[in-house]
């Protein structure tokens, strides 16, 4: 995870071919095959000495309300933050330089989130702060920063591993906040809407989103079709959750959702009734003012491979007659 190209010029200095053999050749004899500690101990005097107290700080980084001294060389690894160091400079020698970070658009970024994505760049000790309470924080952050994919899939991993029947509506809350166009395909910056920020993220999270509505909740309510008819085997509360949350789940993917062939909840006829009885709810709460109907199509029918389909239209409005 070097920032930048590699040199045979060290300092000044041209060491010549056969003079480094010899040195790798008597480190090796000498018992200093492998480095790792000694560059571990740099690594911890850096997190501890540069990036915990600040000691001989060249830049003074502004982040909400927060004020770290951090230095150059080690922030000019993320893209993000170089770009800010070229279009601050230093105003005069000896004093250190000030930048500002603005998150005031990027609300998926924290606190928190930001000091674990910053400190990463001083030490990988950061990734043990993970959290799933901070994961999408840190996710978000890393993303804004970049030139942290190892803090970043760690993250979104955890991200995944979060999703559960606890968490599964501050999840639908952040599909619901997908812009239809998103493709992920976006460079971090400040410019960013709040979602966009997560990059490539986006569409795998959403997908993660799906996945567990519908192939793992129904496993964990224990909601499932029985060979011979088809019809679910499902403790009485169980199918009351699974309807609570389609109550909830924004149109496009409660659509998808139930016309996947990998909704297994029981024969073609109980998913229709499942969702009839989903639409019911919806209209008390996510598609108020909207016209949510779901077709069930016997002999194949023409919605390709699924029997239930969904539609939704605005509900109109009625036409008043006025008598002279």
């Amino acid at each position: 995870m070097s920032s930048g190209s590699s040199s045979s010029v060290t300092n000044g200095l041209h060491p010549h071919p056969d003079v480094s053999d010899h040195i790798n050749h008597v480190s090796h004899l000498n018992g200093f095959a492998d480095p790792s500690p000694h560059n571990q101990k740099i690594i911890d005097y850096l997190y501890n000495y540069g990036f915990q107290r600040g000691e001989y700080a060249d830049t003074v980084l502004h982040v909400h309300q927060n004020v770290y001294r951090l230095h150059a060389i080690i922030l000019s690894r993320s893209p993000f933050l170089v770009q800010l160091l070229s279009t601050s400079p230093q105003v005069q020698v000896g004093v250190p330089r000030t930048i500002y970070v603005p998150v005031e658009r990027e609300p998926e970024v924290t606190q928190e989130g930001f000091a674990i994505a910053v400190g990463y760049l001083y030490s990988s000790v950061s990734l043990r702060l993970i959290r799933p309470e901070n994961a999408r924080a840190v996710l978000a952050a890393g993303c804004m920063l970049g030139g942290m994919d190892d803090l970043c899939e760690l993250a979104y991993a955890t991200c995944k591993r979060s999703i559960s029947v606890d968490t599964i509506g501050a999840w639908l809350e952040f599909v619901d906040a997908i812009p239809p166009s998103s493709s992920g395909a976006e460079t971090p910056g400040p410019d960013l809407s709040p979602i966009r920020i997560y990059g490539p993220y986006v569409q795998r999270l959403r997908d993660d989103v799906f996945h567990f509505l519908v192939v793992t909740l129904p496993d964990i309510l224990e909601i499932h079709a029985t060979p011979s008819e088809g019809t679910p085997t499902t403790p009485e509360n169980g199918r009351e959750v699974l309807l609570q949350v389609f109550s909830r789940i924004p149109f496009d993917m409660f659509k998808a959702a139930v016309e996947s062939p990998n909704f297994q909840i029981g024969s073609d006829q109980t998913r229709f009734k499942f969702a009839k009885e989903a639409i019911e709810a919806r209209r008390r709460g996510i598609a108020r003012g909207l016209e949510e109907t779901v077709v069930l199509a016997f002999g194949g029918g023409n919605f390709g491979t699924s029997a239930v389909h969904v539609t939704r239209k605005t509900r109109k409005r009625p036409l008043w007659k006025v008598n002279s």
